[in-house]
């Protein structure tokens, strides 16, 4: 009996991969931040209108700053040490902020 040899894992993968979804979702943000920015400044500007544009746009260049710092890292070797907590908790912070924003704007 011959054994099967087990596939060899491609490290270089997973964090193309990885890179690939953080740009994918900075994209997201960015559209969502710019649609936020036109729905505030839409039919005349208001001082709450400007205020959430304000703080929707500040939001997401706080994603986007973590997100460009995560994938730099991917980027700058082999084997990426793991998103730190709180990485983790502002990228999570910002999009929820955003996703926030963008909804009372809409409303």
């Amino acid at each position: 009996m011959t054994a099967v040899a087990s596939p060899t894992r491609d490290p270089g993968l997973q964090p193309e991969r990885t890179r690939l979804a953080w740009r994918r979702t900075t994209l997201s943000a960015t559209v969502a931040a710019v649609l936020a920015a036109k729905t505030a400044l839409h039919g005349g500007t208001s001082a709450a209108g400007v205020l959430a544009c304000a703080a929707c746009c500040a939001l997401w260049l706080g994603f986007l700053l973590v997100a460009n710092h995560r994938i730099r890292t991917l980027a700058a070797t082999d084997r990426p040490a793991a998103l730190s907590p709180r990485q983790a908790a502002v990228a999570v912070l910002c999009t929820v902020a955003v996703a926030l924003c963008a909804a009372a704007l809409v409303v």
